[in-house]
């Protein structure tokens, strides 16, 4: 199968170039009758649906604007936001952490933004399982329509489905010991205040030698975890505490 033209209401990336190489992304939903507007222009949906991702169209202003279709990553950090997310390079980090398989079924607690569920989804597979967590309704309601529009965008412009395999739970997960009986977890991610609270109720479900990776903003947060896993006597090894940084590299001929 040859490649597919955008379509109504799936997602769109439009990039304009910028001074100093910066460039400005702009994320946009397709629809007939609508119009992207930007600094650079404004330019008719009806003009990018029907044609193929990785064209350069000119706004009515003469702007040249590269379309295409979002990464997952872009996607992320571009789509509504309530609470903070966990970035795409963190996120890359702790699924290998956790060796994630096509199949396997992760807990995630909280369910946030929804950018954690996203990738755990990709992961997983269809035949895998992501139990997402939340114990705000706002963010529970937030992450399922994030998850729900990238689906529905991906099912246009793409010839397979996303797979539909994440249970959103809108739960406090110290209050889930009963669940946690019935499932036997391949891996858990736990990004929430309080994780502590978190790993009396889950450690069980967890299979021997499976991973639980934490994401925490800082090393106070993690002296907590590792003091309350000690008193506890929670049968868990630390193995790793890494902070992952990115550097980008501007390179100009000279």
């Amino acid at each position: 199968a040859g490649p597919v033209p955008f379509g109504a209401g799936e997602l769109a990336l439009a990039e304009l170039q910028r001074k100093h190489n910066r460039t400005l992304k702009v994320l946009c939903r397709l629809a007939a009758g609508a119009v992207l507007a930007g600094p650079g222009g404004v330019l008719p949906h009806g003009d990018i649906i029907g044609r193929l991702p990785g064209q350069v169209m000119r706004t009515a202003t003469g702007a040249r604007l590269l379309l295409r279709r979002p990464s997952l990553e872009e996607y992320v950090l571009l789509m509504p936001r309530g609470p903070a997310i966990a970035y795409p390079k963190d996120v890359s980090a702790m699924l290998m952490m956790m060796d994630i398989h096509p199949g396997d079924i992760v807990l995630e607690t909280g369910s946030g933004s929804g950018a954690m569920s996203l990738f755990l989804s990709r992961a997983v597979g269809p035949k895998g399982r992501v139990l997402s967590y939340e114990i705000r309704e706002d963010h529970h309601n937030l992450a399922k329509k994030n998850y729900r529009h990238w689906r529905t965008a991906w099912e246009i412009g793409h010839m397979d489905k996303w797979p539909d395999n994440v249970d959103f739970i809108l739960k406090d997960i110290s209050t889930a010991a009963a669940d946690m009986k019935s499932v036997t977890l391949d891996a858990i991610v736990l990004d929430m205040l309080n994780p502590q609270t978190a790993l009396p109720v889950v450690h069980s479900s967890l299979k021997q030698g499976g991973v639980c990776a934490v994401y925490l903003a800082n090393i106070t947060q993690v002296i907590d975890l590792l003091d309350r896993i000690r008193t506890c006597k929670l049968p868990f090894l630390c193995e790793r505490i890494i902070e992952v940084t990115h550097r980008n590299w501007l390179v100009l001929p000279a």
